[in-house]
């Protein structure tokens, strides 16, 4: 492969080399289900969403594992305000977050464990680092010893003697060292508890992923990753429990920037969030929401405004404008037909024709002509520098841009050949207009579309009139009019078409 990807722990970007040649293993931490998800908590799984597309396309068998923090405690205060038992708050939201994940087009996890259902080897694990020294029980808490793991702070970039006090447990005074961070918690009234030989108690947040990814990914695997908020402490403590343990642990840190408003991180305390299933119902569609998560750079982060939301949906209608009415002129049968292995069910839609060929030929090349996968050398470049989504779709709008040209020309050969990289382009990044999840198919999609059809090509009417009476300033008054609603129109040899105009400076 030539992937490059940026190294939190190197603190620059590296050559990606998985473990295993053909074999990709990744941990990404997933939700605390404490509440439902807003788009700020579903940023990390479009985006991981992308790695994985991207690494599949390549073709890397991904094992992707994506936990769920089911007991911590914001889930047991919040169940505790809510006057609800923690485990019902906790699978209720985790409902939420499944059905985010999958109206947003992301794969299914491989695996996605719960940190309740790992008690036994989270038990293990702390024991571990007991024996090894790195660990105490004391007052019914087993507290990790920070100072006892001499590259603690590298990830993160953090000094010991800076750090603050972790907070994370009610005695104080039972930590050799108030940077100490909580492995096991002992129990207290109302709250979940298991049996272990220090006592009653429950897992600490840090030593649950530990446990759960070395179970299924191994003592090391390719990937870890997360948010950036989870850099410090989460992700600092996973390493150093993980690594004191004797487990080489991730040999990648990847972590994706936030989602801000007015320069905050998006979070219930600030009252800011935008929960997913309000937004993908009342300003825009679940593609155009995974199109406006995606766009940007995943390290980038995203100031959320109304304005740019539909700025982006408008963006990627112009996309699906351009395939919907190539798709027109070239007949459905070729251009709205399945491009490569749908990666979620394992169907393979090129199955009828001989890919496995004994000379080696590459996947797609006996499929009918236009059936294979085409992707510009410009956009695997893009994809392959640290995923680089926004330079990725610059050559998307710059096909869209000249298969808009060759429709007004009525040049079929180019349109197709501008559509099918499109639709290839798209389909890598979970986009394409095509694929039936996103295909505008809808009553309600068909509905809208058909009055704005409607309204538009009334005005053109009077535009053609005037046209034909050689009214021009009436005419251009109409096409000034239309632009000024953010609507392009296009003469072509059929006729006037019309599209959403695409904003200067805007991909």
């Amino acid at each position: 492969m030539n992937l490059r990807l940026y190294d939190t722990r190197a603190r620059a970007i590296r050559d990606f080399e998985p473990l295993q040649p053909g074999k990709v293993t990744m941990y990404v931490c997933g939700a605390t289900v404490q509440s439902p998800p807003h788009i700020g908590h579903v940023r990390f799984a479009v985006n991981f969403d992308l790695l994985r597309r991207w690494l599949l396309h390549q073709g890397q068998d991904v094992i992707y594992v994506r936990n769920v923090t089911d007991v911590e405690d914001k889930v047991i205060a919040k169940s505790q305000a809510e006057g609800v038992p923690w485990w019902e708050l906790a699978y209720r939201n985790e409902r939420a977050f499944s059905e985010a994940y999958d109206v947003l087009g992301c794969l299914p996890a491989t695996l996605e464990p719960r940190a309740t259902g790992h008690i036994p080897e989270i038990v293990e694990l702390i024991q571990r680092l007991i024996d090894t020294g790195h660990a105490y029980a004391s007052g019914g808490d087993v507290l990790f010893d920070v100072r006892s793991f001499a590259d603690y702070g590298a990830l993160s970039g953090q000094r010991v003697d800076e750090v603050q006090s972790a907070g994370d447990t009610e005695n104080a005074e039972a930590k050799r060292d108030p940077r100490d961070f909580a492995l096991w918690k002992r129990a207290k009234p109302g709250e979940p508890s298991w049996d272990t030989p220090w006592g009653p108690g429950r897992p600490g947040w840090h030593i649950e992923c530990s446990a759960m990814s070395t179970k299924y990914l191994g003592e090391a695997f390719d990937i870890h990753g997360g948010g950036i908020d989870l850099i410090f402490p989460h992700h600092e403590n996973e390493r150093a429990q993980s690594q004191a343990a004797g487990d080489p642990f991730a040999g990648y840190w990847l972590h994706n920037a936030w989602v801000t408003i007015a320069g905050e991180k998006m979070s219930k305390s600030l009252g800011n969030s935008l929960l997913v299933g309000v937004v993908v119902r009342r300003l825009v569609r679940p593609v155009e929401l995974r199109y406006y998560l995606a766009s940007p750079h995943y390290r980038s982060m995203i100031e959320y405004s109304e304005e740019a939301l539909h700025e982006a949906a408008a963006s990627y209608q112009r996309v699906e404008n351009f395939v919907e009415r190539a798709v027109e002129l070239v007949g459905e049968s070729l251009g709205a037909a399945p491009l490569g292995t749908d990666v979620a069910t394992g169907t393979d839609p090129y199955a009828q024709f001989d890919l496995d060929a004994a000379d080696g030929t590459e996947a797609g090349q006996n499929a009918p002509d236009g059936w294979k996968l085409t992707l510009p050398e410009a956009f695997v470049e893009a994809m392959n520098d640290d995923l680089a989504v926004p330079q990725a779709l610059a050559v998307v709008h710059a096909a869209v841009r000249d298969g808009n040209t060759a429709l007004a020309a009525d040049d079929k050969a180019t349109v197709q050949a501008r559509l099918l990289e499109v639709r290839s382009m798209l389909s890598v990044l979970g986009l394409d207009p095509m694929d039936p999840r996103w295909r505008r198919s809808s009553a309600e999609g068909d509905s809208l579309r058909a009055v704005t059809d409607v309204l538009v090509r009334a005005l053109l009417v009077q535009r053609e009139e005037a046209r034909a009476r050689k009214d021009w300033p009436a005419a251009d008054a109409v096409r000034d009019q239309l632009r000024a609603a953010g609507v392009e129109v296009t003469d072509t040899p059929h006729g006037a078409r019309w599209d959403v105009a695409e904003r200067p400076g805007r991909a």
